[in-house]
Order: C-alpha cells, then sequence, then structure tokens
C-alpha cells in the first residue's frame, strides 16, 4: 500500500510542504504503474492528455521553477511554439526513462531548499502574462504552487487511467509492493 504524508515534526513547515509535494509527484508515477509504452502515449480523453506527457510535464515545470529559484536559466525554454512538447512523449523519449528523469527531478528541491535561510527568500521571476509577479516571490509560495500543479496533474492522472484500463488510485495503491 502506498505510504500517505505523515504529521510533520512541529515547526518544520518546509518538511510539511517538502511532503506534500511528494505525495502528490507519487500520485501521478502511480497513475503509470504497469502501463505499455503505447499506453503510456494514449490520449483517451477530449483533453489531448496522455500519463507519460503528464509525468513528463510536471517533472519539467518542477525543474524549470527550481532553476529560477536558483538564479539560473531551465534547461528546457518552453515558448508558446513547443509547449505542447512538454505534454506528450516525443520519438526516442520512453516511459521508464521519463520516470527516471522525474524521480532525479523531484530530489533536487529538498536539499537546496534546506540549505536556504528560510521560506520567505524570495526570487525574482521574468515579467509574462503566466508569472504572478516580476518582483519575486516567496520559496513558500513555489513550494505551494508545485504542490497545487502536481495535485491538479495527479487529478487528471487519476482519470486518464481509469479510462486507460478502469485501474483506480485506490487499486494502484493497493498493487504498490
Amino acid at each position: 500500500m502506498a505510504q500517505q504524508v505523515g504529521p510533520e515534526r512541529p515547526g518544520d513547515e518546509t518538511g510539511a510542504l517538502l511532503a506534500f509535494l511528494e505525495d502528490q509527484r507519487e500520485a501521478i508515477r502511480r497513475a503509470t504503474l504497469g502501463l505499455t509504452e503505447e499506453q503510456a502515449r494514449q490520449r483517451p480523453c477530449a483533453s489531448g492528455l496522455s500519463l507519460g506527457g503528464l509525468l513528463k510535464h510536471t517533472a519539467e515545470t518542477e525543474q524549470g521553477w527550481l532553476a529560477r529559484a536558483q538564479g539560473v536559466a531551465p534547461d528546457i525554454a518552453r515558448t508558446p511554439e513547443n509547449w505542447n512538447e512538454s505534454h506528450v512523449l516525443l520519438d526516442g523519449e520512453t516511459l521508464a526513462d521519463t520516470r527516471a528523469y522525474g524521480e532525479k527531478v523531484a530530489r533536487d528541491p529538498e536539499e537546496w531548499i534546506r540549505s536556504r535561510p528560510g521560506l520567505d527568500e524570495t526570487f525574482p521571476l521574468p515579467k509574462a502574462p503566466w508569472f504572478p509577479d516580476a518582483d519575486g516571490v516567496s520559496l513558500r509560495w513555489l513550494l505551494l504552487h508545485l504542490i497545487r500543479e502536481n495535485a491538479r496533474h495527479a487529478g487528471h492522472a487519476d482519470i486518464l487511467r481509469e479510462q486507460l484500463d478502469g485501474e483506480t488510485a485506490y487499486s494502484l495503491a493497493t498493487r504498490e509492493g
């Protein structure tokens, strides 16, 4: 059975936020358990989303936000012209590789965020209509945003998986080792 987020240590707000973020990441990973490459690419709903694409998109999104917080340019520059590439597995991208990439990306934030003076530390954002404030956001906002982003897509993943083969979040959680 999947391990649930436990109570945080009193006063460890960072630990609580990181634990909830990992819980939502795991929900998306769990939705891909036992899928074939073909199933990972299927788009069973009108939205055009696939489970492999969601897994890729959430990892790329998290990697991009962490890079901004660290003051470096994201490795993957998404533009309106190539935005859809982050939502699908491209030729040569496999579900296994995408899972490994997501797991690597998930390891990066905890150590770095815990090394910072606190969650009130801010970082600037480029001026763009999709960013909330060019003057900056806090690390707390960043973690809450990543939890929200992953939770939204975890819900999408549940629906996609159920459409593919009838598996639900509950049945997949009990199937895990």
